[in-house]
């Protein structure tokens, strides 16, 4: 079972937490951040392997990520299961079942994490008193869906290595925006599940990373990357440096 772990008067807060520049408060009024403490009343921890939620069943909250790191998975109608999205902390996880009200996906960590859980009952009575609430949660749906295009747009009309690359320059960003550093970090995802999420073989990532290695566009050791050039990986999949 997951390990609920209550919020109290001492528990990092909204307004507090060191995830609030990138997760669900960010952009928001300072004078309505506060008011967001009331969201939070209890937090869980997941054991790596674990899921938070289950493909199908309802979706009643949604869950700020404080500390590790999720995936999200389907089961094709093949029996093959299908990786959609990585999360890592200061994410909303969650968000792709809002439509329909049920999860869309089940959420698996893949390390031991702790989420904050934000009931959609509470979303919707604070946003009473709260306006931009609302407007935030519309706004962090629309980055799921642009995240969703870009995956379609990967999978549909790039070549295996644009799609490592543009895999790549997206994790540097988002690490970034957490404020660490995007030319060195571990990578939570093994190759395996990269290739599954990116529709290449295990073997095709293997050899990506070799080639890419050789060509001193990054520097690999194990789950270690470190980024040597970003311009060669924006100039792989057209983007403007």
């Amino acid at each position: 079972m997951l390990k609920r772990v209550p919020v109290t008067s001492e528990s990092p807060h909204c307004s507090t937490c060191m995830m609030g520049s990138v997760c669900l408060p960010v952009g928001m009024p300072s004078n309505e951040v506060a008011q967001l403490d009331e969201l939070v009343k209890e937090r869980l921890r997941i054991e790596k392997g674990q899921a938070l939620f289950q493909h199908g069943t309802p979706l009643d909250a949604l869950f700020g990520l404080r500390t590790g790191s999720i995936k999200t998975q389907i089961i094709e109608s093949s029996g093959q299961q299908q990786i959609t999205g990585f999360f890592l902390p200061g994410e909303i996880v969650g968000l792709d079942g809002m439509m329909d009200g049920i999860h869309s996906s089940t959420a698996v960590a893949m390390e031991d994490s702790e989420v904050c859980v934000v009931k959609l009952d509470d979303i919707d009575e604070i946003s009473r008193y709260v306006p931009s609430l609302q407007h935030q949660i519309r706004r962090l749906m629309s980055k799921e869906i642009a995240r969703s295009h870009q995956v379609l747009l990967a999978l549909g009309s790039m070549r295996s290595e644009q799609r490592l690359a543009a895999f790549l320059i997206n994790l540097s960003q988002r690490l970034a925006a957490l404020g660490y550093s995007s030319t060195e970090f571990i990578m939570r995802m093994s190759r395996e599940e990269i290739g599954n999420y990116l529709g290449l073989t295990l073997e095709t990532v293997s050899r990506l990373f070799s080639r890419f290695a050789r060509d001193g566009v990054i520097r690999v050791s194990q789950r270690e990357i470190k980024i040597l050039d970003m311009v060669a990986l924006n100039e792989l999949v057209g983007k403007p440096c």
